[in-house]
């Protein structure tokens, strides 16, 4: 099965009327209100654990397609705005709902992974998902579980991508991790487990050692 079957299937939790809109869309994108299918999808991605991990398909077939048939970018600008206006209100939202934020820092860098500009990630994107993990990186979050195995998951997702546009940022980051990691009091083992996880695999050029797979997974399913 190709990409869009597997993004159709991703839709399933949508209503009747919702899925054959993005489906439209993803077909044929100059015929619906793109911009309410920006924002169909961010609201999704926000309370939709499993969506927020795999919206960034959807929304860079549908900003192919609009490319393709039109030549503009009505939905990549509506799904920026809608972004940048959610990371402006990120604090509001991890207060609100730690559940919404965790969704909405997994779809930004899932944005971030699939969007290219002549095929390298958008600059645009790069402050505000440094600036996300680097939140993720101060210690009321390192002393919940969530928020530590979010910040890691991105890491392995986008983290060598990331460094490559802009590493000074990284080795911040990286600096925090160990200071957490070393000082922190109050992480549970798992959080320690998954944050010298991390720093290692950084320190291996972004790659996982055989030691190092068998010694943390073993640890994570005793």
């Amino acid at each position: 099965m190709g990409d869009t079957g597997k993004e159709e299937y991703k839709i399933q939790s949508f209503d009747t009327e919702t899925q054959q809109l993005l489906k439209t869309a993803l077909k044929d994108p100059s015929s619906v209100d793109l911009e309410k299918v920006a924002n169909i999808i961010v609201d999704q991605s926000l309370k939709d654990s499993v969506f927020s991990k795999e919206a960034g398909r959807i929304c860079y077939t549908i900003i192919q397609a609009e490319s393709k048939q039109v030549g503009q970018s009505i939905f990549r600008r509506s799904l920026l705005n809608r972004l940048q206006q959610e990371y402006k209100d990120r604090e509001e939202l991890r207060a609100r709902s730690p559940q919404a934020w965790i969704c909405y820092v997994t779809f930004i860098c899932n944005i971030f992974d699939y969007l290219r500009v002549n095929n390298m990630p958008m600059m645009a994107l790069v402050n505000p998902v440094y600036e996300c993990l680097f939140r993720l990186a101060q210690p009321d979050s390192l002393k919940k579980e969530e928020e530590v195995d979010c910040l890691v998951l991105q890491l392995h997702r986008i983290g060598e991508q990331l460094e490559k546009m802009n590493s000074q940022p990284m080795d911040e980051l990286f600096s925090l991790l160990r200071d957490g990691f070393l000082l922190e009091e109050g992480l549970s083992s798992l959080s320690q487990l998954l944050l010298l996880e991390i720093i290692e695999f950084r320190a291996a050029d972004w790659k996982m050692t055989d030691a190092a797979q068998k010694y943390y997974y073993s640890e994570v399913t005793d």
